[in-house]
């Protein structure tokens, strides 16, 4: 059967359903698809149910860390079981909700896998939907590890449902996934190893925090292997046994699960893209103009981690991309998307924040600066919570006093490091930063030490 439409938008998280619902409110007729249960990524599979966990985990090393200090923490401990079934109390209702949301609004829903069939018509099982315009926002999959044994690694997905924690964990891969949910399953009473395979994980972070954040990391029990490839994954009796290169050695780690937490890459690579002329990058995703609007193909946009836009692969920037391609689709091509001063954080314990630029690229722009460079686990925010990781660092340009970039460990870092993204995004320099008057005594009113 096929059906006509004025835009059909393919993906359910947030760049999709900004697009689908603002053109919907606009008067189109719009179709939006799926192939998994509707709410995205971050909704069901990412953000959002991991953070439920950090909090358990973070809540256990609260007390752990005040021991001696006035809090008995002799008891606490991490149930997984109830854990998880909390955490299903925030995922479950999802994508009901979602489907009831798109439907009172008139937009018609389809589930299937999308593809390609011309230049802006998908096939999604036996319908054919023919639209004006497409947006392409179907998200990000784990990258092929390439190595045999790869049927027997678990996915963050499914890792985000198991109803047991198993004893031995091995992470493939430095990036937030493995940091974030090994500092989970070792306070949760898990063996933990990570595997990474360059000199240093959590690359988009700065060298001298993520030093510390490995030290304090490998401090509560996980054990964190630099330059080390793994090679295999065999399945035993016993469990599961990786096999991996260390500098040219041989070595074996065992496990009862290993997790795949090497990277992702946008999930668009079945979708017949040539049959669109949609040119399209396998690592980046679909590659578009200034406008978001695909290159060789003005039918299509795309959005989030399927687009090969300037943004980085986060669910904020997704839903503002959304925003931008859903105002070019209605009014023109007239917008396009800024990218300055988009926060990162790695929900650790403490977690690891990021915003601007890293030291090394202000050097290679040319940039004359200072840098503010500190340990903080002395300072008073972090001494009452008993936490001994904590530091940071502010890039300040020196002509303008703008704020270049800034990086912060520490209790609070995931909200304090928004005060620094709104100063870079809206121009508001150092100086002006400092002489504010924060609330007394908070993680932000630590900033003006910052400066």
């Amino acid at each position: 059967m096929t059906r006509t439409f004025d835009l059909v938008a393919i993906g359910t998280g947030s760049g999709a359903s900004t697009v689908a619902s603002r053109c919907r409110s606009a008067g189109w007729q719009v179709a939006i698809v799926d192939s998994r249960p509707f709410g995205g990524t971050c909704a069901l599979r990412g953000c959002d149910p991991k953070k439920v966990l950090v909090g358990a985990a973070e809540a256990l090393d609260w007390n752990r860390r005040m021991q001696g200090k006035g809090v008995r923490a002799d008891q606490s401990r991490i149930e997984w079981s109830e854990l998880m079934r909390f955490k299903r109390s925030f995922t479950e209702p999802v994508p009901k909700y979602r489907e009831d949301g798109f439907s009172k609004a008139g937009i018609a829903i389809f589930h299937g896998r999308a593809r390609f069939v011309g230049p802006a018509a998908v096939q999604v099982g036996e319908d054919i939907l023919e639209g004006r315009k497409v947006v392409v926002a179907t998200g990000a999959k784990p990258v092929d590890l390439n190595v045999p044994g790869t049927e027997h690694v678990t996915t963050s997905d499914q890792f985000l449902e198991l109803d047991q924690l198993p004893g031995r964990i091995v992470f493939i891969g430095g990036g937030y996934i493995s940091f974030e949910f090994a500092n989970v399953a070792a306070r949760a009473g898990a063996q933990a190893t990570i595997l990474h395979r360059g000199p240093r994980p959590l690359e988009r972070f700065d060298p001298d925090l993520v030093d510390r954040l490995v030290a304090r990391t490998r401090q509560i029990g996980v054990d964190v292997q630099l330059q080390t490839e793994v090679k295999e994954v065999a399945k035993r009796s016993a469990g599961l046994t990786v096999r991996a290169s260390t500098l040219g050695q041989d070595r074996e780690f065992e496990a009862d699960l290993v997790i795949h937490g090497a990277g992702r890459v946008p999930e668009i690579d079945d979708m017949d893209l040539a049959k669109a002329n949609v040119q399209w990058d396998p690592q980046r995703g679909v590659k578009v103009n200034e406008y978001l609007q695909s290159v060789s193909n003005p039918a299509v946009y795309a959005a989030g981690d399927a687009a090969a836009s300037g943004g980085a692969p986060l669910t904020p920037v997704a839903g503002y991309e959304g925003q931008i391609v859903a105002a070019n689709l209605l009014e023109g091509n007239q917008r396009k998307p800024n990218y300055e001063g988009v926060a990162s954080v790695v929900f650790t314990i403490p977690p690891l924040a990021s915003v601007g630029l890293h030291e090394q690229e202000a050097r290679e722009r040319g940039l004359r600066f200072r840098t503010n460079h500190q340990d903080t686990s002395l300072w008073y925010s972090s001494r009452r919570v008993g936490e001994g990781c904590s530091a940071y660092k502010v890039l300040v340009e020196e002509s303008s006093g703008d704020i270049l970039g800034a990086h912060l460990l520490g209790p609070g870092a995931e909200e304090t490091i928004n005060l620094f993204a709104l100063a870079i995004r809206q121009g508001v320099t150092a100086a002006d930063l400092k002489g504010m008057l924060f609330a007394y005594p908070t993680h932000a009113s630590d900033v003006q030490y910052m400066l």
